[in-house]
C-alpha cells in the first residue's frame, strides 16, 4: 500500500543551450515551464483514522512553492560553461541571483533531475517523513521530461566550479552558486 501526492507548479524561464550552436536553442529564449514531483512516505503510510493524511498538504508544499515562486520563475538558466555569465558579472552583477546555473546546458532532463535532489534536500531539512521518487517537467504542451532515479547518477559535475555540495543538493533557496 502507498499513496503518492503530487503537486504540480508552473514558472516562466528564459535559457539557452550553449553547447548546440547550431541549433535554435543557441539563441536565448524562453519557456512557461510545469514541475510536477510525486512524493511518497518514507514509513508508514497507513492513514490513522482521524485526519487520514500521509501529510498534510500546505506543509509539503511550503518550501517547495517558495522556492519555485521567488527563486526560480523568471530566472535566466544558463551553463556553467556559458560566456554569458561573465557579461553579468561584470555588467549586471545585482542579476546574478535570478541566474541559474546547471552543469553544462541547462536542457530540460539536467533541469529535472536538479529539481529532483533540491525537493528532496527540503523533505530531509524539513525532517518530513517523505521522498521524491519523480519528477516531471513540462518544457512544452508536447515535450515533457520524467526523472527517477538517482540525480547524482544523472548529473555530470565533474567540470563544475562550484563547492563540493552544489545549490542542487542544499535545502536552501540557492540556483547557483556564483
Amino acid at each position: 500500500m502507498m499513496f503518492e501526492l503530487c503537486f504540480t507548479r508552473r514558472y516562466s524561464m528564459s535559457h539557452r543551450l550553449y553547447n548546440i550552436k547550431q541549433g535554435k536553442c543557441y539563441v536565448p529564449h524562453g519557456h512557461n515551464e510545469y514541475v510536477k514531483v510525486h512524493l511518497v512516505a518514507t514509513g508508514d503510510d497507513r492513514l490513522d483514522g482521524v485526519s487520514n493524511m500521509s501529510n498534510q498538504f500546505e506543509t509539503l508544499k511550503k518550501t517547495w512553492h517558495g522556492w519555485i515562486d521567488n527563486f526560480v520563475d523568471h530566472t535566466m538558466q544558463l551553463s556553467d560553461q556559458d560566456p554569458l555569465l561573465s557579461y553579468f558579472k561584470e555588467n549586471e552583477p545585482e542579476n546574478l541571483p535570478r541566474l541559474m546555473i546547471t552543469p553544462g546546458d541547462p536542457t530540460t532532463e539536467v533541469l529535472a533531475a536538479c529539481f529532483f535532489s533540491k525537493i528532496n534536500a527540503f523533505l530531509k531539512a524539513d525532517d518530513i517523513n517523505m521522498k521524491c521518487v519523480r519528477v516531471d517537467v513540462e518544457e512544452t504542451p508536447t515535450n515533457t521530461v520524467v526523472f527517477h532515479g538517482d540525480p547524482d547518477q544523472a548529473i555530470s559535475f565533474g567540470d563544475y566550479d562550484g563547492p563540493d555540495v552544489p545549490w542542487w543538493q542544499r535545502a536552501d533557496m540557492s540556483i547557483n552558486d556564483l
